[in-house]
C-alpha cells in the first residue's frame, strides 16, 4: 500500500463516492492504483477562533444494550461509554479527562435507549457539527448511534440539570415468543389483566419514598429515596405490552421493580393495592417476597427533559446536527472522476 501524500487533487475532484473511493478524496499517491478500498477518514474537525475558553457539546444517543455491561466506564468490560469516549478521542484528539464525558443517568447491562443525553467538553468551537456527527457514527460501531450533535449553555451538565426522565418497558404476552424481539421484549406466558395493572400503576403517580423499590447500589445512601412519578401507563396492541413511566428522576432499578410488582398483578396473584401497601412499607424485602424485578432486556431509556434556557448556546456556536443525507453521485461526476484517475495515472 503507497503512502498517502500530502498534495491532492483539485477540490471540484473532491465528490468521488463512498462506493468507488471510500468517501475520501482521492491523492496522487492513491489515484493510480485504482483499488475500490474503503479508506476510513478521519474527519479532524475545522475549529473556530471563538475566545470563550470551553465549550460544552451535547450527544443524544440510541443504542442496543444488549451486548455492553451498561453505560458506566468498567474496567475490563465492554460498555457504552467507552465505545464513545473511544470514538471522541480518536475525532477530537482529545483524552477522556478532558473530554469529560457524562450521561443522563447510567443504564445497566442488557438495558437499551432511545433517548440517552451526554455530554463532553472541548476547548475549541467545532465549525461544523456535521462533520463531527458524521466521523463519531463512522468509528462507532452500529448498534450505537449519535441521534443529534448541539452546542449548549456552560451550565449544562446532561445528570444534575435533568428535570424529568422517560422509561419505557416492553413485554411480549404470548405461549411464543417472537423470535425477533427476544433481545428486546420480556417473554411473559401467562394471560395478563391489563385492567388492574392500570389501576395499580396510579398507586405510582405521585411524589413517594421509593426505598422498596430500589436494589442496593454504592450510591445509595448519597441518593433521597423520595421520587415523584408524573405518569405511569399501561398500553397493550395484541400481545405486545408497554409501561411507560415518567418522573423526576428513578433510584437503582426502580423501574424494572415497578414493572415486575405491576405483571404479578396483572396475573392477578396480588391485588392492585398491593402497590400502596408495598411503597408504605419502605422495605425492599416485602416486595421480593412478592415479586421479581423484571429483566433488562425489555427497557428502554426513551427521553430526558431539560430547562430549555440550558440548551441555548453561546453566540458563535454551530448549528445543531441531526445527520445529513446521502447525495447521490451523477454520471457525469463519475465520468469526471475516472478521467482524472486516468490522467494522472499516465503521468
Amino acid at each position: 500500500m503507497f503512502k498517502s501524500r500530502a498534495m491532492k487533487l483539485p477540490s471540484h475532484l473532491h465528490f468521488v463516492d463512498k462506493k468507488f473511493f471510500g468517501g475520501a478524496p482521492m491523492t496522487v499517491a492513491t489515484a493510480p492504483q485504482l483499488k475500490w478500498i474503503h479508506v476510513r477518514r478521519m474527519a479532524r474537525c475545522r475549529v473556530s477562533t471563538e475566545s470563550q475558553s470551553t465549550w460544552k457539546w451535547r450527544l443524544l444517543i440510541a443504542y442496543d444494550g444488549s451486548k455492553y455491561s451498561g453505560w458506566q466506564l468498567q474496567p475490563g468490560t465492554l460498555t457504552v461509554q467507552h465505545m464513545i469516549e473511544d470514538a471522541l478521542g480518536k475525532v477530537t484528539r482529545c483524552s477522556r479527562e478532558q473530554l469529560q464525558l457524562a450521561a443522563s443517568g447510567r443504564t445497566d447491562a442488557g438495558v437499551h435507549a432511545w433517548g440517552q443525553v451526554a455530554h463532553f467538553v472541548t476547548f475549541h468551537c467545532f465549525e461544523d457539527l456535521e462533520i463531527l456527527h458524521a466521523s463519531l457514527n463512522g468509528i462507532l460501531p452500529h448498534d450505537v448511534r449519535i441521534r443529534e450533535v448541539s452546542a449548549v449553555h456552560p451550565d449544562f451538565h446532561a445528570r444534575f440539570s435533568a428535570q424529568r426522565k422517560t422509561y419505557k418497558y416492553k413485554a411480549y404476552v404470548a405461549p411464543v415468543m417472537e423470535p425477533f424481539q427476544r433481545s428486546y421484549a420480556y417473554h411473559i406466558r401467562h394471560q395478563l389483566n391489563i385492567n388492574a395493572m392500570q389501576a395499580a400503576a396510579l398507586y405510582f403517580v405521585g411524589k413517594h419514598d421509593f426505598s422498596a423499590f430500589a436494589n442496593a447500589s454504592n450510591d445509595l445512601s448519597l441518593r433521597p429515596p423520595v421520587r415523584e412519578i408524573v405518569q405511569f401507563n399501561v398500553v397493550a396492541t395484541g400481545p405486545q405490552f408497554e409501561f411507560e413511566v415518567e418522573g423526576t428522576g428513578f433510584l437503582y432499578r426502580q423501574v424494572r421493580n415497578m414493572v415486575g410488582l405491576l405483571i404479578e398483578v396483572g396475573k392477578e396473584v396480588i391485588p392492585p393495592s398491593a402497590v400502596q401497601s408495598v411503597l408504605e412499607s419502605q422495605d425492599r424485602t416485602k416486595l421480593a417476597r412478592i415479586a421479581r424485578s423484571a429483566p433488562p432486556n425489555g427497557l428502554y431509556l426513551m427521553s430526558v427533559l431539560y430547562d430549555e434556557s440550558l440548551l441555548v448556546p453561546a453566540a458563535g456556536a454551530p448549528k445543531t446536527s441531526y445527520g445529513r443525507w446521502q447525495q447521490s453521485t451523477t454520471c457525469s461526476q463519475i465520468e469526471k472522476g475516472w478521467a482524472a484517475a486516468t490522467d494522472i495515472a499516465a503521468a
